[in-house]
């Protein structure tokens, strides 16, 4: 497959084209897994490994090749190897803080076009959630559609659309079944010819029976979710991007349990525009809306134009960004120490052998 079929367009050429490479070409991650690659270019598919200087870069998660990058790789083996050796600049990428308690961000597709934000019409909606996703999503730089699944199994899925559509400030809702097919011809409306879209989700809401669908057989493997909760179990290991019949290309993930924001300050913004403007129009810049006089979000939620749940979820967000930025700042300070007391100790090293001779 040529590497016009994975994407490869005039932007990444003309960063090719800015420095020798040697006897490295160009390719496309299309799969991650465990610390492992899959790249594809001019010469096929293969396996692939991070070289020792690229390695050596990757202090954070963030600097290791994603799935969707396009990277400089050599080619060994007969091409059934390569070797990563850079990582090209990223048009957009879609990122989360890494679960547990490690500050470090986590890329999770890269050079993405188009976001869908998959969302099941089950007893796993949830607007709440689908706000943070819209926030990192706005984030990347990369386009937001909402993604309602499972209309076949609702009874009043058009109800519900319109209350994701009262979060989704402007972004566009497609109501589909990837059981029954309902909804694609709206949905493959935004699947463009070498435009590159992600299915982001959490487990169970059906997104690798639409990657099925959309390649017109059963590629990934789906499981039914649990009649008790309607939570789904992770079928979907692994992070790929599929060339779809359509020519655009089509990257599916893992369902994330949870999604905590990462530098998410302007797709905030973005996706809480409402109360922004809102909070615009107090009477005092420092509002913090718990009873000011003059406060124009309390109002709207007294006119009914404001719902307190999302108000909540607002605060929520923005105390998570401001608690990532106080242990960044904290992570920082504590690693330049540790970095002062190394060169220390070499020093005293030196002193030491120095008169010991």
């Amino acid at each position: 497959m040529s590497i016009l079929r994975w994407g490869w367009n005039s932007y990444f050429e003309a960063i090719w084209n800015r420095a020798e490479h040697g006897s490295a070409v160009p390719a496309r991650v299309v799969s991650t897994a465990r610390g492992m690659w899959r790249v594809a270019g001019d010469f096929g598919e293969c396996a692939a490994e991070a070289a020792g200087k690229l390695r050596l870069a990757a202090e954070e998660d963030g600097d290791w090749p994603a799935v969707g990058d396009w990277v400089a790789v050599e080619v060994c083996d007969n091409a059934c190897v390569a070797l990563i050796l850079e990582v090209f600049p990223r048009r957009s990428r879609f990122v989360r803080k890494v679960a547990g308690r490690k500050i470090s961000e986590q890329v999770i597709a890269a050079n993405v076009d188009t976001v869908l934000l998959v969302s099941a019409l089950d007893g796993d909606f949830n607007p709440r959630r689908v706000e943070r996703y819209l926030a990192q999503s706005w984030e990347s730089g990369a386009k937001p559609v909402i993604v309602l699944n499972k209309a076949d199994a609702c009874g009043t899925p058009h109800e519900l659309a319109e209350k994701m559509e009262n979060v989704a400030m402007g972004v566009s809702v497609v109501l589909i079944s990837a059981k029954t097919g309902q909804g694609f011809n709206e949905l493959e409306t935004y699947i463009i010819p070498r435009s590159t879209l992600v299915l982001l989700g959490s487990s169970g809401v059906g997104k690798s029976t639409i990657v099925n669908r959309l390649l017109g057989g059963a590629i990934q493997e789906v499981q039914p979710v649990r009649e008790s909760d309607s939570r789904g179990r992770h079928t979907t290991t692994t992070r790929e991007l599929f060339a779809l019949p359509s020519g655009a290309l089509l990257i599916d993930t893992p369902g994330l349990r949870e999604l905590q924001l990462w530098d998410a300050d302007e797709g905030i913004s973005q996706a809480f525009a409402d109360i922004e403007s809102l909070a615009g129009l107090c009477r005092f810049g420092n509002c913090q809306h718990k009873g000011e006089p003059g406060c124009a979000v309390r109002q709207g939620i007294v006119d009914g134009t404001l719902d307190p749940a999302r108000l909540e979820s607002w605060r929520k967000v923005l105390r998570e960004q401001e608690f990532l930025r106080r242990k960044i700042d904290l992570e920082a300070r504590q690693n330049a120490k540790r970095r002062i007391k190394q060169i220390m100790k070499g020093v005293r090293r030196m002193y030491r052998e120095r008169n010991a001779n």
